[in-house]
Formats: structure tokens, C-alpha cells, sequence
């Protein structure tokens, strides 16, 4: 999910790519209303992504870097980058197999174990107002991850969602109450580590070298769990077999797997307010589970 508006209206995607990578482009084939597929001159493709809000380009290509210098996981490498547009490799996709899964397990488990300077911070040289979709994303530091999910996570979310009457105030106070105990619900205390930070199952690419590659990052320090949350939260394929391979380098806390709604608590709000009801539902379901750990 990445989001901004402003690109300049006259410039097309070739002529972006071609002046954010000095080469001259052969062919395009559009992929959305976004993103374009560009053939540059020596055979390369990269794609071409339009910023859909202020700063979008720019967290964008700061958190694919920051991503890349961890040497853990595969991301396409970025090359160009201005306040409207943002170059990237192109990944050739295939269908995923069990071993890809399981190696991106491990590697998940190495870029968390990167680190980041304190939750909520954002990718160096990234904006501290981001994106995660189309919905605003705050990266601002706290040294406590209970108190910083809820202020920074969870409450502005249900606040708007509340301002827009998607959920109403009796469901935003069982969310409320969540957020009173995050500490004795949250498991141990844990070092801030380096997240993806939208790493639901479209942002993960089963590339034809047989490797995952993770795209459309929010990237920022957080939870590790967070991250594991969400790749749940709408399906993976061999989810077994990342979960089993992130297990091998580092285990994760006892009772990990029945935090898993709590973690989910913030995509899920950040759904509510872009696409509504359905997913306030699943955000106050995942509330209730987690005040019945």
C-alpha cells in the first residue's frame, strides 16, 4: 500500500524514466493507473510509479534502500527517484514453492534482526509523514512500542474511523481498552526491528530466480510481529513454511501466534478507513481476541 498527488501533468511515464535514468526508452506497456512497465534502451525493465501524495515517491525509495543495505531481503533496486516518480527494477514472477517460503522466512528474520534506531522511526533519508496506501502514516519515534502502537498505530485510525461513522463509539471503546493494556498484552519487550511495514501477501513477489522479493514497502522501526501479522492477515502462500523458516534463526516469543490480532489491530483500521465497514468488523474482532489473551 503506498500513497500521493502532484506529479507534473505534461510528463509522461517513458519521459519520466528516461530522465531519471539518462536512457532512451524503447517500449511501455501500462501495468494500473501508476505504474508502467518501461523497456529501456540496452534491453532493461524497469517500472515507472507514479507518487499518489506528498512524499510518496520519496519513503517509498527510502524504505526499498534501507530494505536493500540490511543484505537480507530482495528488493528491486531503485534507480530514480524525484517528488513525483519513482524507477525501479522490474520482477519477473512465477508461481511460489515451498522452498522460496521458507527462505523468505529466514530472511525475514534477518532484516528484523537489523534493527532500527526506535519504533516509529523512519528509513534514513525518509520523510517522517509517509504513507502506508492512500492513508497518512506518522514515523514518529517512541522509545516505548505499547505506548507508540497505540498513539502512533491504532488511535488515529479509530479516530477517524469514528469521525466518519464507520465504526461507532461502543466498538472504538472495546479498541480503546486494547490500547490500556498494551503492556501486559504486548509479550516481552523486544529491540525496535527494521520492518517492511506493508507486508501483506501483494506485496510479496515470487520471483522466476525462485527467490520472494518484497515491494511497496512502509518502512519503518516496529514490532516484529507486525510484520508477520499482516503477511497472515490476507493469506500467503506456504505461510507454514515462512513461518517455519523465520522460526529457525529467531524464534519468536511464547504466545506469539495469539498476539497475532493485536498486530492485526492496525492494517485492519487502516482498511476501515479507506474501505469501510467490512474490515471495522474484522478491527474490533481482532480487539475482542486480544483482551481475551
Amino acid at each position: 500500500m503506498t500513497g500521493g498527488n502532484g506529479c507534473r501533468p505534461a510528463e509522461r511515464p517513458e519521459a519520466a524514466a528516461a530522465r531519471l535514468t539518462r536512457r532512451r526508452t524503447t517500449a511501455l506497456r501500462r501495468l494500473s493507473g501508476a505504474m508502467t512497465e518501461v523497456v529501456l534502451d540496452g534491453g532493461d525493465v524497469v517500472v515507472v510509479k507514479r507518487g499518489n501524495g506528498p512524499n510518496a515517491t520519496r519513503a517509498e525509495a527510502a524504505g526499498l534502500r534501507w530494505l536493500a543495505a540490511a543484505g537480507a531481503v530482495r528488493v528491486p533496486a531503485v534507480h530514480g527517484q524525484d517528488e513525483d516518480w519513482l524507477v525501479i527494477d522490474r520482477v519477473e514472477e512465477r508461481q511460489p514453492t515451498p522452498a522460496a517460503a521458507e527462505r523468505l522466512g529466514r530472511e525475514l528474520a534477518a532484516l528484523h534482526d537489523c534493527g532500527a534506531p526506535a519504533f516509529g522511526a523512519p528509513p534514513p533519508g525518509g520523510p517522517a509523514d509517509a504513507w502506508i496506501g492512500l492513508a497518512p502514516l506518522a514515523n514518529v519515534p517512541g522509545a516505548s512500542w505499547p505506548q507508540w502502537y497505540a498513539e502512533r498505530r491504532v488511535l488515529p485510525y479509530l479516530r477517524r474511523a469514528v469521525d466518519e461513522g464507520t465504526i461507532d463509539r461502543a466498538e472504538a471503546a472495546t479498541v480503546e481498552r486494547v490500547c490500556r493494556r498494551l503492556p501486559e498484552l504486548a509479550g516481552p519487550a523486544e529491540p525496535p526491528a527494521r520492518l517492511h511495514g506493508d507486508l501483506w501477501n501483494g506485496n510479496v513477489l515470487w520471483g522466476s530466480d525462485g527467490n520472494a522479493w518484497l515491494i511497496d514497502p512502509a518502512a519503518h522501526g516496529g514490532h516484529r510481529e507486525t510484520d508477520l501479522a499482516m503477511l497472515q492477515l490476507f493469506g500467503c502462500p506456504h505461510l507454514d513454511r515462512v513461518l517455519a523458516g523465520y522460526q529457525q534463526v529467531h524464534p519468536l516469543a511464547d504466545g506469539w501466534a495469539d498476539r497475532t490480532g493485536l498486530h492485526q489491530l492496525f492494517p485492519l483500521l487502516v482498511h476501515t478507513v479507506l474501505f469501510g465497514g467490512g474490515y471495522a468488523r474484522q478491527a474490533v474482532a481482532a480487539a475482542r481476541s486480544a483482551l481475551a489473551l
